[in-house]
């Protein structure tokens, strides 16, 4: 089975562990992904599965890439007769990995992951826009005393005179900030649904929806699982919210 699958970042949330810490969590929705072409050696010059994710109508598609997924359509208990996918993402696969996939097959979570996995997150990360020296590669600032008006957030000297005329190539300067391809490597898989969220430790690059890759590289040695209340818990928690919300209610009365 493949060990990578594509998804879309939703937002953070906080957790407790099982001995009581609390961690912060970024919840992903990882696939249905479906595979719209698998490569081979003899025909591609690499071995390859082609996923897709989302969901476009196929008349919205160009004439080259409509023939393309002429033969990948999602089924129809998934999705809607004649919807295509809407990105396309291509996951390399190791000479030693094996692999049935075909053309028409629908991947999902619980297949590639489960809690206590480690996994490589890689998305695409905020933009910036246009940023200075100070913000971009954290230059400490100019002097603010002494008549130095405009020089805070000035970079500095960015050359030589005569020799060599002229600037170094990687020069650190201002520019575009962020927008950049980036990887958070080995997050541990805290949680997986049937529904296709997975929970994942820690921080993962982009915005709100955007599109991640996540790649299983290996598993936790120790991982006592996320803390779960008991049933007798519940009922006592129920029972204080209710004893609280009378006790507002009696003060409200008698004012």
């Amino acid at each position: 089975m493949i060990n990578a699958i594509v998804g879309t970042k939703k937002g953070m949330a906080q957790a407790f562990l099982a001995d009581g810490r609390r961690i912060p969590v970024t919840k992903i929705q990882a696939g249905p992904c479906l595979v719209t072409q698998v490569k081979s050696i003899e025909k591609d010059g690499y071995r390859a599965i082609q996923l897709g994710i989302g969901e476009k109508k196929a008349k919205q598609l160009t004439k080259p890439l409509a023939g393309h997924l002429k033969r990948a359509t999602w089924p129809e208990p998934e999705k809607a007769k004649g919807e295509m996918p809407r990105v396309l993402r291509e996951m390399r696969l190791e000479s030693d990995q094996d692999t049935t996939l075909n053309v028409g097959d629908v991947i999902t979570a619980d297949q590639v992951l489960a809690a206590g996995d480690l996994v490589n997150v890689t998305g695409t990360s905020h933009g910036k826009g246009f940023t200075g020296v100070m913000k971009r590669w954290g230059f400490k600032g100019g002097p603010r005393t002494h008549g130095q008006s405009d020089r805070a957030r000035a970079p500095g000297s960015i050359g030589q005179t005569t020799t060599p005329g002229r600037v170094f190539k990687g020069k650190k300067m201002a520019g575009h900030g962020g927008n950049l391809k980036v990887t958070v490597r080995n997050l541990l898989v805290l949680k997986t649904t049937k529904e296709g969220e997975v929970w994942v430790k820690g921080q993962v690059p982009g915005s709100r929806n955007g599109l991640v890759t996540i790649k299983k590289v290996g598993k936790a040695k120790k991982f006592e699982g996320l803390y779960e209340e008991k049933p007798v818990q519940k009922e006592e928690k129920k029972a204080k919210e209710k004893k609280e919300s009378k006790k507002k209610e009696d003060k409200k009365q008698k004012k």
